[in-house]
């Protein structure tokens, strides 16, 4: 249960939407460190963590059905070029036991073949579900943090889930995609497509933006219309929004770097090191995209007056006894 205080809906309040102006007048009326404090008091009143792990683990199951995908592409570009760049892509985002796998995709047969079709159908239908539970997730956490304590009727509530899996969940996987397997993909173009020296640095320096590009057109979609209230505009979530895609690339980069040049995280889990990899980085995701969420509605709260983040404790174990005692309710227990 969330315990944050209700974020009123500015947009009740005039008829213009707020505008970066008026984000940037409040930021700085309020002090930054000041609106960062207030805004991890809401996010962990509205259970962010909580909801951060659910939503890792939602986004474990999507993630994992679409790398099934990728491999019964595989098989479906047979041992040709094309093929061959999958599979080193796949490679390249799934550190561990996965070459052998992969190798045996890669032979021209009729059971592999079959085998790579089932596995393309089955892990695209079983990834777009499992993208829609996880937009749901999103949206329970985002209400719980505005201080929304329910959530949509459960009709309305999955088709705009599943809306946001194709409008941004699949941008966001693909993001990350570019970012984790980008260099990899591109190498492999050039050793099977003959890419140039030129060809290959331009695409280093595109992958970038091309990213972050899609993260950002994801996390703009879900923080205007996952929470079940009328958002403002974009220009005023976008501080929050930027908080959110900073924490998730540096913690993105941060855990591939930790993966690929650290013996002892492979040594630890061995073939598990994909699968932790992925946990850690889903839950790390989460809490970036909530803690976003958090300083946006923070900020948004400030501008109406609601200066305090978090409902009053009202349990006080020491008043209490003491009051007890007065009453004389303890000798009678």
């Amino acid at each position: 249960m969330s315990s944050t205080k209700l974020v009123p809906e500015t947009r009740l309040m005039t008829e213009n939407e707020l505008s970066a102006d008026d984000a940037w007048h409040t930021l700085r009326r309020h002090g930054g460190w000041c609106l960062l404090r207030d805004a991890f008091v809401r996010f962990r009143y509205g259970d962010g963590f909580s909801h951060s792990r659910a939503l890792g683990f939602q986004l474990c199951l999507a993630v994992v059905p679409f790398l099934i995908a990728l491999t019964g592409l595989i098989t479906d570009l047979g041992v040709d070029e094309g093929g061959k760049v999958v599979a080193d892509t796949v490679l390249a985002i799934t550190p561990g036991q996965s070459e052998a796998m992969v190798q045996q995709l890669l032979t021209d047969s009729e059971r592999s073949e079959s085998a790579g079709e089932l596995a393309l159908t089955l892990g695209l239908l079983t990834g777009l579900v499992a993208l829609t539970t996880t937009m749901a997730q999103i949206e329970r956490g985002a209400n719980r943090i505005y201080g929304v304590e329910r959530d949509r009727p459960a009709l309305g509530k999955y088709l705009r889930a599943t809306v946001l899996a194709v409008v941004a969940g699949v941008p966001a996987l693909a993001g990350f995609l570019i970012l984790v397997g980008g260099r990899a993909m591109g190498e492999s173009v050039r050793r099977h497509y003959e890419w140039g020296d030129v060809a290959m640095a331009g695409w280093d320096v595109i992958r970038w933006p091309l990213s972050l590009g899609l993260t950002v057109l994801a996390v703009a979609v879900l923080f205007r219309h996952a929470p079940r209230r009328r958002q403002p505009g974009l220009s005023w979530l976008v501080f929050g929004a930027a908080i959110a895609i900073a924490i998730w690339w540096l913690a993105s980069l941060l855990l591939a770097a930790y993966v690929k040049y650290s013996g002892g995280f492979g040594q630890t889990y061995g073939a598990l090191t994909g699968m932790m990899a992925l946990l850690l980085w889903a839950n790390l995701t989460g809490m970036a995209l909530f803690g976003g969420l958090a300083f946006a509605a923070q900020l948004e709260a400030m501008r109406i007056g609601v200066d305090e983040p978090a409902q009053p404790d009202l349990w006080q174990p020491e008043a209490h006894r003491e009051d007890l005692f007065d009453t004389g309710e303890m000798t009678s227990l």
